[in-house]
């Protein structure tokens, strides 16, 4: 790859800015790698947090597999979480301003927050330990590339496609976790909004939630340039259904059965 990586990071954080587009990496690197892409991620970071941006937690993408085929993705990528884009809904319910992005799309998801700090390499025991609570939440996903064309060292590079996340009130996490994750993962949820009837289930998800959680554990301990997980971070999962477009003057809604956890409503509008 010819750019460097710090000026393709500045690259992707004035057309984020600008909310425009820019041609795939890909496409005149096509030597690109996840690995390439999470250097270029790493400075964007640190752009990021020097303009003031604080990192709240991470988002893992392309963790259900039964969408792989449609984004040309064959492995889940991971990326950051900012406060100012993390909008917490008491009730599950609200009205939310739609960021102004490209090619917006919504995504279903369980989020964690941690109450200890994990580690790698936990079982899924160990793991559910640490988590103090559980939310159900909406990661509202954006395109940097036109069309959603991309492969995915592209999405490693470019925020890990996250533009903001929205989630209902933290449950308990211990009577959801008793059976570590098991439930999570036999979980059924369905999204309405615009013309569409979603459905999902929590084992699409690297077979589960907490599964999601420890692969990324494991990914972020093979980075030793990357900041671990510590108590009090968020972490989404990844989407239990297909991500699907959303404009604002629509409601979108969630059912879940298997767990106890509450659907979310939100009404989203011109930013």
């Amino acid at each position: 790859m010819s750019a460097a990586p710090s000026g393709t990071a500045r690259q992707l954080l004035d057309a984020f800015d600008a909310g425009s587009q820019i041609a795939p990496l890909s496409d005149s690197a096509s030597d690109l790698t996840l690995a390439r892409g999470y250097e270029i991620a790493a400075h964007l970071h640190d752009m990021r947090l020097a303009r003031g941006e604080k990192p709240v937690g991470r988002k893992i993408g392309f963790t259900n597999r039964t969408i792989w085929d449609i984004y040309n993705v064959n492995a889940p990528i991971w990326g950051w979480v900012y406060r100012a884009g993390v909008h917490e809904l008491p009730d599950s319910t609200g009205s939310i301003a739609l960021p102004d992005l490209p090619e917006l799309r919504i995504e279903p998801e369980i989020v964690f927050r941690f109450g200890t700090t994990p580690t790698a390499q936990m079982n899924l025991a160990e793991l559910a330990s640490c988590v103090s609570g559980i939310a159900h939440g909406f990661e509202l996903v954006f395109s940097p590339f036109p069309g959603w064309r991309f492969r995915a060292p592209d999405t490693a590079a470019a925020f890990g496609l996250h533009a903001a996340l929205l989630h209902g009130p933290f449950q308990n996490a211990a009577p959801l976790l008793h059976d570590d994750g098991a439930a999570l993962s036999q979980l059924e949820i369905t999204l309405t909004g615009g013309d569409c009837s979603l459905q999902g289930r929590g084992s699409d998800v690297l077979g589960g939630p907490l599964q999601a959680l420890r692969f990324l554990l494991d990914e972020l301990a093979a980075s030793p340039t990357t900041s671990p997980l510590a108590a009090g971070d968020i972490v989404t999962t990844g989407t239990l259904t297909d991500a699907v477009p959303i404009h604002a003057g629509e409601t979108w809604s969630t059912h879940i059965s298997g767990v106890v956890l509450p659907g979310l409503s939100v009404t989203f509008v011109e930013s």
